[in-house]
C-alpha cells in the first residue's frame, strides 16, 4: 500500500457541517475499498488564487490515506463527477505526517 495526501476544494455555497459530511462520506467509502484514513483537517473557508467556475472560495479539506492505488482512483473519479467538489489533488508521499498541517499552524497568526 502507499502513502497520499488529498486535499479538496468543495464550493463555498455549502456549509461546513456539509463540508465534514461529505468528508466522512469519502472516509467510508475508502475503508470500504480496504484504504485507512489517517487524520482529516478541514482548513475552513478560503480564498481561490484564480476563480474556477464563476467562484471565488472555497472550503478545503485534506485527508491523509494509506491504500492501494485503486481505491484513489475510484475517489477522484467519484469527485470529478461530484457537484460539491470544484478541485481535488492527490500527491504520493513517502510517509504521512501525523502532526497538523503548515496550514492548520498558520490559523493562529495575524501576520
Amino acid at each position: 500500500m502507499a502513502y497520499y495526501e488529498h486535499v479538496l476544494i468543495a464550493r463555498p455555497d455549502i456549509s461546513p457541517a456539509q463540508v465534514e459530511t461529505l468528508i466522512e462520506e469519502l472516509g467510508d467509502f475508502l475503508k470500504k475499498n480496504g484504504a485507512t484514513v489517517g487524520k482529516t483537517e478541514y482548513w475552513g473557508l478560503r480564498n481561490l488564487s484564480y476563480p474556477i467556475n464563476k467562484q471565488r472560495k472555497g472550503h478545503y479539506s485534506l485527508l491523509n490515506i494509506d491504500g492501494p492505488s485503486e481505491a484513489i482512483a475510484e475517489l477522484e473519479r467519484r469527485q470529478r463527477i461530484s457537484d460539491d467538489v470544484i478541485r481535488y489533488m492527490t500527491v504520493k508521499v513517502d510517509e504521512l505526517d501525523d502532526e497538523p498541517s503548515a496550514m492548520m499552524g498558520r490559523k493562529g497568526r495575524k501576520d
